[in-house]
């Protein structure tokens, strides 16, 4: 018979029977299933997942750190590797009129140097950083449907601005 993998708080799956009709592998999970008693669980481990990537998009370090577990790699975020760490952010830019801090990148484009910021709004970004994640999900709930849809913004060439309040801005860097 088939499998699929009950997650369960603890972590360790169990192992239940599906379909006999079921074409499997052997060995092979087909399907994980949540139990309606670890919704309450599972709805935490996604909100900290995407904690997780929400501040790893800004630049990583400790505030990445603080979601993952050792399996998930939690001590390759341990160390900032910027200098002013004290900082939220090395970066910041309004765009839209918009408060975003996070990172920026320049690189080299067919000889052409581009930079590329990826940044959270401000008070999103505070809220994950200080352990607040049902605040940034309240909060990035509030302001949906109000995130600006245009695809430039003064400085920058080429901007998208995410529902969760996440922004990737690029533009050119004169030499």
């Amino acid at each position: 018979a088939a499998t699929r993998q009950t997650i369960t708080p603890t972590g360790s799956p169990a192992l239940c029977p599906t379909s006999e009709n079921a074409v499997v592998k052997p060995g092979k999970t087909t399907a994980s299933q949540v139990l309606p008693d670890s919704y309450a669980w599972f709805s935490i481990v996604l909100a900290r997942t995407e904690a997780a990537t929400l501040t790893a998009f800004t630049g990583g370090g400790r505030p990445t750190a603080q979601y993952l577990t050792k399996e998930q790699g939690h001590r390759h975020f341990l160390h900032d590797t910027r200098t002013g760490t004290v900082q939220l952010r090395d970066a910041k830019h309004a765009i839209h009129g918009i408060d975003f801090v996070g990172t920026d990148h320049i690189y080299r484009l067919n000889g052409t140097r581009v930079e590329a910021f990826s940044g959270l709004e401000r008070s999103l970004y505070e809220h994950l950083h200080y352990g607040r994640v049902n605040e940034y999900r309240r909060e990035v709930h509030d302001l949906r449907g109000q995130w600006p849809d245009r695809s430039t913004s003064g400085q920058w060439s080429a901007v998208s601005i995410r529902a969760d309040g996440t922004v990737l801005a690029i533009r050119l860097v004169q030499e």
